[in-house]
């Protein structure tokens, strides 16, 4: 009587470990495509070179804008909900949050971060050049951790960090090519070493991965991390860029945008 018993308990824990792999398979899948697509957006200043400069200026702070309302909408309504309902509202939540904006705001420290998101900014070029390249790398691997440890909660809110990724990184990955540009760099050595610092996604991504499975506690501490992480760079990095300019129809036109990237990701509530 104990063989069929034993029989099925083994073919059950077969069952259950295949469910678990497959689950794991699709969810490396998407992550390593999103990082990719997230990647090749450092391709994107190959565009912003068929645009006078003026007029990318206006695009850009579009862009800025509409990314600050979808950075924070994924902070507030996917990241940190998510967080709280595993574990409720706890002191380890909050500290966690915290963790993440002095990590970045130790990191900005360290490497001199700066993200310019016009082209031509007034810095010193070949070192200007060079820490771009240092900080839009470790930056870059920030991402890569986020979009991985968003997909290991759940797909539907990995699509949705991903999403604010891209609509970050846009205008991030334009201004940067310009800075390279700036910094005594050609068109063809920018876009490589663009691209090889935004590879530090891929990187990224994979720690998460892999870390996820060794360390219990890691998703638990990364989500709010993450929405620590996405709270600093819009208050620190991209809000200040949408103050540089002033009148009506400039604050209308932000105002409209940043509230539309909050409702984007409000909209993708509905797809978990």
């Amino acid at each position: 009587m104990e063989e069929p018993a034993c029989s099925f308990q083994q073919a059950l824990a077969g069952f259950i470990f295949l469910r678990y792999t497959i689950v794991m398979s699709i969810t490396w899948l998407y992550a390593l495509v999103s990082v990719l697509v997230v990647s090749a957006l450092s391709l994107i200043g190959i565009l912003a070179l068929a645009i006078k400069l003026e007029k990318l200026k206006n695009v850009l702070l579009l862009l800025v804008s509409f990314a600050t309302g979808a950075i924070l909408g994924d902070a507030f309504l996917h990241l940190l909900p998510e967080a709280v309902e595993e574990r409720g509202f706890t002191l380890f939540i909050s500290l966690s949050v915290l963790g993440g904006i002095v990590f970045m705001f130790f990191l900005e420290k360290i490497i001199h971060w700066h993200h310019c998101h016009e082209p031509g900014c007034d810095q010193e070029k070949r070192p200007i050049a060079t820490m771009n390249l240092i900080g839009d790398f470790f930056h870059n691997i920030i991402d890569g951790l986020i979009i991985g440890a968003s997909y290991l909660v759940s797909i539907p809110i990995g699509i949705a960090t991903t999403i604010a990724v891209i609509l970050h990184e846009i205008p991030q990955e334009i201004g940067d090519f310009g800075v390279l540009l700036h910094g005594g760099f050609t068109k063809k050595r920018a876009l490589f070493f663009n691209f090889l610092t935004a590879l530090g996604a891929i990187v990224g991504a994979l720690v998460a991965l892999f870390l996820s499975a060794r360390t219990e506690n890691f998703i638990t501490f990364l989500i709010p991390f993450a929405a620590g992480s996405f709270i600093y760079i819009a208050g620190s990095d991209l809000i200040p860029e949408l103050h540089k300019r002033i009148g009506l129809r400039v604050a209308f036109e932000q105002l409209i945008l940043f509230v539309l990237g909050i409702v984007i990701m409000f909209a993708l509530l509905f797809l978990e």
